[in-house]
């Protein structure tokens, strides 16, 4: 509770010091030039005193009720102000992810034009089941010590068509990153089910001979390796070595990524099976192509 206003202190110190002459001076200046009656003072001395007493817890009441009513509203005032800047830092957040989010996509299409450039990698995600793609893999994803990095899943649909993005995080290559080497883009051709299953079934796996998948180098497949369930693709000479084969461990759904994206709560397999309309990712599936002509048909299929 906040202290006695000032005038109320000295309302009263004038109340306890001058008690006596107070009262005798009211009685002279109010009462007529009589011979006073015979003393009843203790009496009306008792009266005044009450009467001065309520009037001074009066008027400390007149000044503390505002001053508690101003701390009530500051109060107020300062808890509304913390709501509202937590529920700003949240949307601040929520609109960071989202932007990240798109700029995954964004960075993909670039990367899948540079993968195009390789000799037979048309052909390659021509009869692609699905490809992941990660635009920065690696130290300069993670910082110093660490490896891996944000990728984005493209699955392609039962009429052919690509489907929408779904990000999902990496961990470390089984190799390891090369000497030298602080990383780059990677993309994971998936050649078939088998392998978009490890992405629609699990939130947490690894792809690799562990897991049961083949992934093959796709630099050592151009000089005739046999290709495998997967194929891992480098935008960074030497990324990979000379291996034939690699692996990359600790793959993990991004939710919160995804749901920036979309803008609502998702599971993996909702958001590789989602049917709903997604112009971000069109410029994505166009660069990677159109889906192929269905069996028996004739003419091209036309992609979006």
């Amino acid at each position: 509770m906040s202290s006695p206003h000032p005038g109320v202190l000295l309302f009263s110190t004038f109340i306890a010091d001058s008690f006596g002459r107070t009262e005798e001076n009211i009685m002279m200046h109010v009462m007529p030039r009589t011979p006073p009656p015979p003393p009843r003072t203790g009496r009306r001395r008792s009266v005044l005193r009450h009467a001065l007493l309520g009037a001074a817890a009066l008027l400390m009441l007149a000044f503390a009720l505002p001053a508690a009513t101003a701390q009530d509203s500051h109060a107020s005032r300062s808890a509304a102000a913390a709501g509202q800047a937590a529920h700003g830092t949240d949307n601040d957040a929520a609109t960071r992810r989202q932007q990240a989010a798109v700029k995954h996509v964004s960075d993909a299409v670039g990367v899948v034009h540079t993968m195009s450039n390789e000799t037979g990698m048309a052909a390659l995600l021509g009869r692609a089941r699905g490809v992941f793609i990660v635009p920065t893999y690696g130290r300069a994803a993670l910082g110093v010590g660490g490896a891996g990095g944000a990728g984005v899943l493209m699955v392609r649909q039962a009429d052919g068509a690509w489907g929408n993005p779904v990000f999902f995080d990496t961990g470390g290559l089984s190799i390891g990153l090369q000497a030298g080497v602080e990383g780059g883009p990677i993309a994971l051709v998936l050649l078939n089910q088998k392998a978009v299953d490890s992405f629609r079934n699990r939130n947490n796996f690894s792809l690799s001979a562990d897991a049961g998948l083949t992934v093959v180098n796709f630099a050592r497949m151009a000089q005739g390796s046999t290709a495998g369930d997967v194929v891992a693709w480098s935008g960074s000479k030497g990324l990979f070595g000379n291996a034939a084969t690699v692996g990359i461990n600790d793959v993990r759904y991004n939710q919160r990524l995804t749901e920036a994206y979309y803008g609502k709560p998702m599971t993996a397999l909702q958001a590789i099976d989602s049917k709903e309309s997604n112009a971000q990712a069109d410029a994505l599936r166009k660069v990677l192509g159109s889906p192929p002509t269905p069996a028996g048909s004739s003419g091209k299929a036309g992609g979006r």
